[in-house]
């Protein structure tokens, strides 16, 4: 059995929300999400929820980062595409705060067995990471015009914007192929939306994991390469039952550094 493990990273030191997907019959089935801070508390969290399996770790930050300054050339690449839907990327260099932080963490990966995954084939045996963008990847998946722009603005704007999110996720995952069955937590009436938001991230981080490993390069995009640093995209959805002709829920400014970070 693969196990698929999303990780929302704080680029910044910040939590990180974490979800596990694992194979349930034909399709996934969302088995855990939490929320942690501490570097050694994720590490532990994702040895406990791998065990001695196989499996893909999704990652919401730069895993390979090798210029001093300037923009990737995944980023460049992905931002043509996405960029007229809100959901490009900036640039992630080597002269960036948050740099020592994200790449520490992919090293600690690389060491209990995590290769960068920009090439394997679908349904590889292994233990991969990858690095994702959520934006461009919920766009893709859920038909999108415009990004669910739940990152920024006031409480009760990204409230809102949250809860398309999480619905769209509910209503459309256990459509796509493979199907996922889950269930998300709720948005608070009052407080911070923000433990809330790191979870949600996280189980879309896991999905996008699972499709990758599930259709590798025939379903899925990537931008970059394993030298230089990579983004894995899904393709448009193909279907469990096409999510293409659902319209997407009304109202909906590109990801900035800490757009997807804990």
């Amino acid at each position: 059995m693969s196990v698929f493990l999303g990780v929302d990273l704080g680029w910044y030191g910040k939590p990180s929300g974490l979800a596990s997907v694992v194979p349930d019959g034909p399709g996934l089935r969302l088995r855990n999400v939490t929320r942690l801070e501490a570097a050694d508390e994720i590490l532990d969290w994702i040895r406990i929820e791998m065990q001695d399996e196989d499996g893909v770790v999704g990652v919401d930050a730069p895993t390979i980062i090798t210029r001093q300054t300037g923009i990737r050339d995944a980023e460049r690449e992905l931002n043509k595409d996405f960029r007229r839907f809100h959901a490009g990327c900036h640039a992630a260099n080597l002269g960036l705060p948050f740099a020592p932080l994200v790449l520490a963490f992919s090293r600690r990966l690389a060491d209990a067995g995590f290769r960068h995954g920009a090439d394997i084939q679908a349904q590889a045996t292994g233990r991969f990471q990858i690095e994702i963008h959520p934006h461009a990847a919920s766009v893709r998946l859920f038909g999108l015009e415009r990004i669910v722009k739940y990152k920024r603005g006031r409480r009760a704007e990204r409230a809102a914007e949250l809860a398309r999110l999480r619905g769209l996720m509910l209503s459309r995952l256990p459509m796509l192929d493979p199907p996922l069955a889950l269930t998300l937590p709720e948005i608070p009436e009052r407080g911070p939306t923000k433990p809330v938001e790191d979870q949600i991230d996280a189980v879309l981080c896991a999905y996008i994991a699972a499709h990758w490993w599930w259709w590798g390069k025939a379903r899925n995009t990537v931008y970059g390469s394993n030298t230089e640093g990579f983004i894995v995209v899904p393709g448009r959805p193909t279907l469990a039952a096409s999510v293409a002709s659902i319209p997407a829920r009304s109202s909906g400014c590109a990801a900035s550094p800490n757009a997807g970070s804990g």
